[in-house]
């Protein structure tokens, strides 16, 4: 199975209600969410399923995906990808999901820890992701995955804006 992993874009200090959860995207964040998303889309990833952290700069990075990939119905909010979950809470859900293709989108220190863990086979390793980065790997469901590419949003961005993209991954 592909597991892709996307770190919310940048996002309010800040939220009015002074919740973490309700801290929103700045405006250059929606922005680069929209060129993230135009990039993954470019490389055709086959991604069925996208999972979204319920907190609302995640969701407001995951929307824009969902539109590109034109995954009707396939965005999903879960607990299992707020900043302080276990990441083999999230595993066992993408199991669950019987899907070949899925794309997590989450915060730091939560995707770091994801990210390592699949790396790693085992927790313990922690790779951190910048804002609006993406990961791919290879997963057979236990173990360690393969990692097959980790991009920073400027490389998305310019996939999306060239002709083809295809063959970066």
């Amino acid at each position: 199975m592909e597991i892709w992993l996307l770190r919310h874009a940048a996002a309010e200090d800040r939220s009015a209600s002074g919740r973490d959860a309700d801290r929103t995207l700045t405006e250059d964040g929606r922005r680069r969410a929209r060129e993230v998303a135009r990039g993954l889309a470019a490389l055709e990833p086959g991604i069925e399923l996208v999972l979204t952290s319920p907190f609302a700069r995640a969701r407001q990075t995951a929307e824009p995906v969902a539109r590109a990939l034109k995954l009707s119905g396939g965005l999903k909010e879960t607990a299992a990808l707020e900043p302080d979950a276990d990441p083999d809470d999230i595993l066992a859900e993408v199991r669950a999901e019987k899907v070949e293709s899925v794309l997590l989108v989450g915060h730091e220190p939560h995707l770091g820890a994801l990210l390592g863990r699949l790396v790693a086979g085992r927790p313990g390793l922690h790779i951190p992701m910048k804002k609006a980065a993406l990961a791919r790997l290879d997963w057979e469901g236990s173990g360690a995955a393969t990692l097959r590419a980790l991009l920073p949003a400027r490389v998305l961005g310019r996939v999306g804006v060239s002709d083809g993209g295809g063959g970066i991954l």
